[in-house]
Order: C-alpha cells, then sequence, then structure tokens
C-alpha cells in the first residue's frame, strides 16, 4: 500500500497535478529520500516525460553531451528544496553546484519589475513607478491615464483642448531601463509590451493615413485592426507594416539581427532593398553585419515572447544570449573571461526569481561565475 501510495505522488508531481498539501509531503519524502526508488522507476520508464520542453520543471543542457540533463540524476537524500515560484520546484545537491548563490547570499541581484519613463512632447518626464493612478497629462486632445494595474493609456479628450499643436504633432516615447518593463496601450488601442531597456515614441493621435511607432530594443504588440490605416513599425534599418497583427521584435543594439516572430495575422518586412510577407510561425531575421534579410519556418514563437509571459525560456542558445537577457533583466554587467563556450542551452525558468537561482542552474551544466559588485563574470 505504502508503495502505490508513494507512486501515486511520484505520478501526479511529474503531471503537475499535486495540490498544495501533496507537494508538502512530496518535499518531505524526497528530502528523507524515501522517494529516489519511485522516482527512478519514473524515469526509467519514460524519462521523455520528465525531459519534454513543455515541463516547468527547469532542465539545463550539459555542457559536455548535446542534450539534456535529467533533473532527476541530481536528486539525492540530501536534496535542497529551492522555490523558485508558484508550482515551480528544482532540486539540487548543495555544496559545490551552488558556490555562485554563496557568492550572493548578503546581496543578490534582484528581479526586474514595472518601470519606465514616459518623455512628453515639450521633453519634460514622468517616472512612471513614482506617480498615483489617473490623469497624468494632455497632450493636445488626447489624455494620459495610469490604470489601477500600472499600465498606461491613452484616451480622447471629452473636452476641447487649449493647446493648439495637434495631438498627432506631439510625439511622446516611453522608455524602460535595464530591468524594467512596461504595458501601454496606444491611441488606437493598440497594445505594446516594452521589455527591459527598451523604447517605443508615438504621437499622442493617430491622423491621417498610417498609425506609426519607432522603437528600440524589444517590444511585443497585439495591434488594433483598421485596413484604411496601416499600423507602421520603424527600427534600425527595417520597417514593419500590418493591418491588425500579434507580432514579437527583438531590435537589440547589441544583437546579432533584429528578429521579428510573427503568431497571428501578417507582417510586410523590408530592410529598403528586399520585402517579404511573414505568416503565422514565421520569423525574420536582418543581418546586422550586411542588411541582409532570411525568414525562418516554424519559428519557437514561446520562446521569442517568453518574456511577455514571466519567463525565460532558451532554445539551443548560446552562452552570449542567454547572459545577454540575464544582463538586462537583472541590471547587471556581463564579462567574459577566456573564450566563449561553444555549447548551447536549451531551460526555463521563471523571471520572477533572483539572478542567484538562475546562475545556479546554469552552473550544472560547467559554467563558472564569479560575481564583483554588480558584474557577472563568466568563467
Amino acid at each position: 500500500m505504502q508503495d502505490d501510495h508513494y507512486r501515486l505522488l511520484v505520478k501526479r508531481y511529474l503531471e503537475k497535478k499535486s495540490g498544495a498539501d501533496e507537494l508538502e509531503v512530496f518535499a518531505h519524502l524526497l528530502n528523507e529520500g524515501k522517494l529516489d526508488k519511485y522516482l527512478q522507476e519514473a524515469m526509467d520508464a519514460d524519462i521523455s516525460a520528465i525531459t519534454n520542453g513543455e515541463t516547468d520543471v527547469v532542465k539545463t543542457l550539459g555542457s559536455k553531451k548535446n542534450n539534456w540533463l535529467p533533473w532527476l540524476k541530481i536528486v539525492s537524500a540530501a536534496s535542497v528544496l529551492l522555490i523558485l515560484s508558484a508550482g515551480l520546484y528544482i532540486y539540487l545537491k548543495p555544496a559545490k553546484h551552488l558556490s555562485v548563490a554563496k557568492q550572493l547570499v548578503k546581496k543578490d541581484f534582484t528581479p526586474g519589475s514595472n518601470k519606465a519613463i514616459l518623455t512628453l512632447a515639450n521633453g519634460s518626464q514622468i517616472n512612471l513607478s513614482d506617480v498615483k493612478n489617473g490623469v497624468l497629462a494632455q497632450q493636445g486632445a488626447a489624455y494620459i491615464n495610469k490604470s489601477a494595474r500600472g499600465n498606461i493609456t491613452y484616451q480622447a479628450a471629452n473636452t476641447p483642448s487649449t493647446v493648439t499643436t495637434p495631438a498627432a504633432a506631439l510625439l511622446n516615447t516611453i522608455s524602460t531601463p535595464k530591468g524594467g518593463q512596461y504595458q501601454v496601450t496606444l491611441p488606437d488601442g493598440t497594445h505594446a509590451w516594452l521589455n527591459a531597456a527598451s523604447s517605443i515614441r508615438f504621437p499622442a493621435v493617430f491622423s491621417g493615413t498610417e498609425r506609426k511607432v519607432a522603437i528600440t530594443g524589444e517590444v511585443y504588440f497585439e495591434v488594433t485592426k483598421n485596413k484604411h490605416k496601416p499600423f507602421i513599425v520603424t527600427c534600425a534599418n527595417q520597417q514593419l507594416t500590418v493591418l491588425g497583427t500579434h507580432f514579437n521584435v527583438n531590435a537589440y543594439a547589441d544583437e546579432k539581427a533584429i528578429k521579428t516572430t510573427l503568431l497571428e495575422g501578417s507582417v510586410n518586412v523590408t530592410n529598403g532593398t528586399r520585402a517579404v510577407i511573414l505568416k503565422p510561425g514565421q520569423q525574420s531575421k536582418l543581418s546586422a553585419d550586411d542588411n541582409s534579410l532570411l525568414v525562418t519556418d516554424n519559428a519557437d514563437t514561446e520562446e521569442a515572447t517568453a518574456w511577455k509571459n514571466g519567463m525565460f525560456l532558451f532554445n539551443q542558445a548560446d552562452i552570449k544570449t542567454v547572459m545577454s537577457q540575464i544582463s538586462r533583466w537583472y541590471d547587471v554587467d556581463v564579462k567574459f573571461e577566456g573564450p566563449l563556450p561553444a555549447d548551447h542551452y536549451r531551460g526555463k525558468i521563471s523571471r520572477n526569481v533572483n539572478a542567484s537561482k538562475v546562475l545556479s542552474i546554469l552552473e550544472l551544466s560547467g559554467i563558472k561565475f564569479k560575481i564583483e559588485g554588480k558584474t557577472i563574470i563568466v568563467k
């Protein structure tokens, strides 16, 4: 009977069906080493159920082998339970695997949060983290509001404006720092999510025959449909034209290419000399080196938009890509000692955890880190 009970606990945990009480019992029995036998049975019976890309249990690609490092292989009677986020757990051996966590025990790097600066047409700035909810300013015939959820919306004023400058000529900019993110509802109802170290520039009111914005960094759009007024996004040497769709643009200046990933509808992408039309599931890459424009089918849309959903998600990412995301989100500098590792990494973890949790997991693949002030040194 006890065997059946333990097997059921393991089965429900792996299927992510455990309740709070079951998780507490599971953790207690695991730390006592009483579940090792049943976890091994489950791993032997169907290792793919443990290591598939959809599970919320964090996985790391080993630096010596081109396959997943099954998390169960590092379970032991002396395991330490690290609560990464609600419903998300990983069990790690203590001691040598957690060297970076020991370095950060006194001052860890906390995750980013909702913070941004709004720059009005006259150059004045509003710190969106500090101001109270409600009307923040009026730009021509548009009111700027901060909602109870902390988002910014642009709405048409009910009373005539005393400002003589047309709202369409009043350009506003919302910018996030490293360690920040923000959401804005543009004057036409389009929703835009800004990742860390990003910006979007737009008029207080869209008039004329087009809706045009300019971005830096990374922005996810859900564009309000209007077949008579195309929505245009410019960034560096690229211009996107849509009528109404969902897509993500990664245009950080320190990346090798501008990546546009389409989730819904269609997008016309041009680099000035060539134009392509993306279909859902496709991704365009505009090279920073030679301005070439390529299209990839069956793009990993979940990876491209994971940041918006509060996750780090890596699918065959190199170490520079991984550390760039960590640098922006935790507002830290990153330096490399020696040549960059040639390995690629796969994994998924909440962005709501401290940096020590993420770095500790990466250490399992053989990477070593050294912390000096606000700089992470990759050895």
